[in-house]
């Protein structure tokens, strides 16, 4: 009886937090006379964009909300799909809300009426000193990527364009302390703000990159209603993800084509321990992280140590094979992931996308299995690092 009342309450409470509520959203941007401006934002899971003629900078939105969520807003489609300052992002929830300022600082419009938003502004108070900091390297990164982009257009040569490549590469290396700090910042936020649908979304977005066991702890802190949320669905979503590929579940068994246009399977292995390395051409830090690779496969291959490569280059299958020559990592298995991008736009299952069984959403990640199937390490997204994958190897295969 008593499981059945729990039940109850908890259903009644997420159906609660599901019903819709009216919002207004009311605008006067100065400058902004006799032009459209757009709303866009996700509704009942799927996202949609609305428009409002500004008069004399004057103008209202009006619709139905379930619960707080993050919106954009902009007058110039083609400038904020290309600049940052040209909308504004801020959380709308049901009620009535007000927007103001002038059109010539879009992004800094003031959002007033809205809890959550409130919320979301003194998150970024504390993360405008580490910002600061950031924004002079990301501007330089930024200006060496548009140079690289010209000069592939260019058609610059092969040396040359590696050698721009590593450049970028040591002043993108500079960037992440300062994400590690960003990270910090959201992640003490979601401790102390459980309750709070900005967490829920900082937790959406942070999840994949931390522990399992964290995020699993993170997530069970939050209330129904946070859970229940379109964030909340999406947490639960990548945890059971990220469950599939960590340790102590058993490895998805995949059959593929390989490189070389031979039928291979992870049942092929039975038996060995496999490192299942999920990487791409394109990914500079798995491309960094080849020579070690190699050195651990021929300290361990003899004692039946195996590595599958999962290369994220299905469209790009000159790419993938040009790379695994070009480190010399075809001394193992390759195949492609499965990646189908019209499935997955239009949030479509791809049964054949390897990815999907792992949890993997960042790359590099490897999957250690043992030679009964089970998984028994996770390294990079969502897992441990490099060091200590090389200890558990070491482990291993110093007793045999």
């Amino acid at each position: 009886m008593k499981f059945q009342l729990i039940t109850v309450t908890a259903t009644l409470f997420a159906g609660a937090a599901m019903a819709q509520k009216p919002y207004t959203l009311n605008g006067k941007i100065q400058g902004l006379n006799n032009a459209y401006v757009y709303l866009s934002y996700a509704l009942d899971g799927k996202y949609q964009t609305d428009s409002a003629l500004a008069k004399n900078g004057s103008f209202t939105f009006k619709g139905q909300l379930a619960e707080p969520t993050m919106a954009r807003m902009y007058a110039d489609k083609q400038a904020a799909m290309m600049q940052q300052e040209a909308a504004l992002g801020f959380f709308m929830e049901p009620g009535t809300m007000t927007v103001s300022g002038n059109k010539t600082a879009f992004s800094k419009l003031k959002v007033t009426g809205s809890a959550t938003q409130k919320e979301q502004e003194q998150l970024e108070a504390q993360k405008a000193p580490v910002m600061g900091g950031l924004k002079p390297v990301s501007d330089e990164y930024n200006k060496l990527n548009s140079q690289y982009i010209a000069m592939h257009k260019a058609k610059a040569g092969e040396v040359e364009l590696e050698a721009f490549k590593s450049k970028m590469t040591v002043v993108k290396d500079k960037m992440d302390p300062f994400y590690e700090q960003l990270e910090k910042i959201d992640i003490d936020y979601v401790k102390k703000h459980p309750a709070s649908y900005v967490s829920a979304q900082l937790l959406r977005w942070r999840v994949s990159s931390i522990p399992l066991e964290e995020g699993e702890a993170l997530y069970a802190a939050m209330p129904a209603n946070i859970q229940a949320s379109a964030d909340g669905r999406d947490i639960r979503k990548e945890l059971d993800g990220l469950k599939m590929g960590s340790p102590g579940s058993v490895a998805h068994v995949f059959a593929k084509k390989d490189i070389n246009g031979e039928p291979l399977s992870l049942a092929d292995f039975k038996g060995k321990y496999v490192l299942v390395d999920f990487w791409a051409s394109w990914c500079v830090p798995c491309r960094k992280g080849n020579p070690h690779l190699k050195s651990l496969y021929a300290k361990y291959k003899e004692k039946g140590f195996e590595i599958i490569g999962i290369s994220d280059d299905d469209r790009n299958d000159a790419a993938w094979k040009k790379a695994v020559n070009a480190d010399g990592i075809g001394i193992w298995k390759h195949v492609l992931r499965g990646l189908d991008m019209e499935k997955r736009m239009a949030n479509q299952p791809n049964p054949d996308d390897i990815s999907d069984y792992y949890g993997i959403h960042s790359l590099p990640t490897k999957i250690l299995i043992d030679p009964n199937g089970m998984i028994i390490g996770r390294y990079g997204g969502g897992g441990e690092n490099d060091e200590a994958m090389d200890k558990k190897l070491a482990s291993i295969f110093g007793n045999i």
